[in-house]
């Protein structure tokens, strides 16, 4: 009798050691199955970080077919055709993004920003009614998440500019201003900036571009901004200076390396010192981080144009085969005849 208890004492053991292995095994598989889900996402947000917009799509298209159709792949998606600018392709994606997961603000704030460059594009009837969409969805980011600081700018910057038919007002977007001073000081001032200029106080907005590089933990963005405010106002010898200082203020900041991209951007508009703006995008593109905000396919077609009005033609046509290795659907990199 003791030896059958015995057995089946070591039996009733050693099922609970393979269940439990079984379940080791089990549980080990979809963690692993998990982390590799997650791997890939992260590694498409990598890519599209980096610029390089071909792998995020190749790597999102090779995920498992239930998170291919996730409402976070939707997103990256969404935001992958954005950089290569289609529009279109970018709002649909989002759309089924925030039909998935209504409730992230994200979501929306990504449709609302392809809905609107769609509606920058658009002929006047056609635009009347993706700027009303654009605005709603911005509305719907920030009710989302009242901290939401991308979404209150966004949506700031949407009142300041767009006419009251649409929904716009200068007094809407002071209000949201007002959001942001608890938010991030920096762009409340940027938005008051917005609001001055609205109201042809030029004046009044180079001071809040002003106070907005003295609160930002990183001020070569907003030295940026106000070199952008100098373009504008045609202000040259000022607009050059902004950039100088940003350029220093962004080489003591490896999180405002994306200034670098904008100071050149804003030369290259002015047609000013094309061998700074070469500079710069250089420093730009030898940074070790890049940001979707500024791809690095774009910097590429930059500098490609920089390089041909200096006569440098097998520079830029090196310039622009880099770009379409990044992103081979980039229009303006096609477009560029050498």
């Amino acid at each position: 009798m003791r030896h059958s208890e015995a057995w089946m004492r070591h039996a009733v053991e050693r099922s609970a050691f393979l269940l439990g292995i079984g379940v080791l095994h089990i549980t080990l598989a979809i963690v692993s199955t998990a982390q590799a889900v997650h791997g890939g996402l992260a590694e498409a947000n990598a890519a599209l970080q980096s610029g390089q917009a071909d792998r995020a799509l190749s790597v999102l298209e090779s995920l498992p077919k239930t998170e291919a159709e996730s409402a976070e792949a939707h997103n990256l998606r969404c935001r992958v055709l954005y950089t290569v600018e289609q529009y279109e392709a970018a709002a649909s994606e989002c759309q089924q993004a925030v039909k998935l997961d209504d409730q992230n603000s994200m979501n929306h704030l990504w449709l609302g920003r392809s809905l609107g460059e769609m509606a920058d594009r658009a002929s006047f009837m056609t635009a009347y009614g993706l700027a009303k969409r654009t605005r709603a969805e911005f509305e719907r980011a920030v009710e989302l998440d009242a901290h939401n600081a991308e979404a209150l700018a966004d949506l700031g910057e949407f009142y300041s500019e767009a006419p009251g038919v649409v929904g716009g007002g200068t007094d809407k977007a002071a209000a949201v201003a007002a959001r942001l001073d608890r938010v991030d000081q920096a762009r409340a001032h940027e938005l008051r900036a917005a609001i001055a200029q609205q109201n042809h106080d030029f004046s009044g907005a180079e001071q809040e571009f002003r106070e907005a590089i003295a609160v930002s933990p990183h001020p070569a963005l907003q030295w940026m901004r106000l070199a952008s405010f100098y373009r504008k106002n045609k202000r040259w010898t000022d607009m050059e200076n902004a950039v100088r200082s940003g350029m220093t203020a962004a080489e003591h900041d490896r999180h405002a390396s994306v200034a670098l991209f904008n100071g050149a951007s804003v030369l290259i508009k002015a047609n000013r010192d094309p061998e700074l703006a070469r500079k710069l995008l250089q420093m730009y593109l030898a940074a070790p981080t890049g940001t979707e905000e500024a791809p690095t396919f774009a910097a590429h077609v930059c500098m490609a144009r920089l390089k041909a009005q200096s006569g440098d033609t097998a520079g830029a046509r090196e310039e622009r085969a880099q770009a379409l290795a990044l992103a081979n659907g980039y229009k303006p990199a096609q477009d560029l005849k050498f």
